[in-house]
């Protein structure tokens, strides 16, 4: 992917996703928040089975952000990687602990959100 910003928050968007499912993030989904919401344009919500499972998905993703030449501007919850939100401006990563994620089921939260096409997942259910 080019660091010049030639791709659109979008597909940043499903590329960072892809990056959680690369390192087996479970039950990933990409919400555009561009109509309902003024501090962010996506979110995307994923979850491990472990908070190692975590780490590891949200150093991926970090790495990812570097390479499409996208600032981070803040990772909180990495300690306990129970629930680790990544700040990456017009996209919000939400990375659970699966029992956290369904604790707060911040999906439903934002039910009215569009949910984006992952092509990725459709290619692997295709299989």
């Amino acid at each position: 992917m080019p660091k010049n910003g030639s791709i659109n928050n979008k597909e940043k968007a499903q590329a960072m996703a892809e990056a959680a499912y690369d390192k087996k993030a479970e039950d990933i989904v990409l919400l555009e928040m561009i109509e309902l919401s003024d501090f962010t344009d996506y979110f995307i919500i994923c979850s491990a089975d472990s908070a190692r499972g975590v780490k590891t998905i949200v150093e991926n993703i970090e790495i990812k952000c570097k390479e499409l030449g996208t600032k981070v501007l803040g990772v909180e919850g990495l300690k306990e990687s129970r629930w680790v939100l990544i700040d990456a401006g017009d996209i919000i990563v939400h990375v659970f602990h699966d029992p956290i994620r369904a604790e707060y089921d911040i999906e439903s939260l934002w039910n009215e959100a569009p949910r984006v096409e992952l092509p990725f997942v459709q290619e692997q259910i295709a299989r």
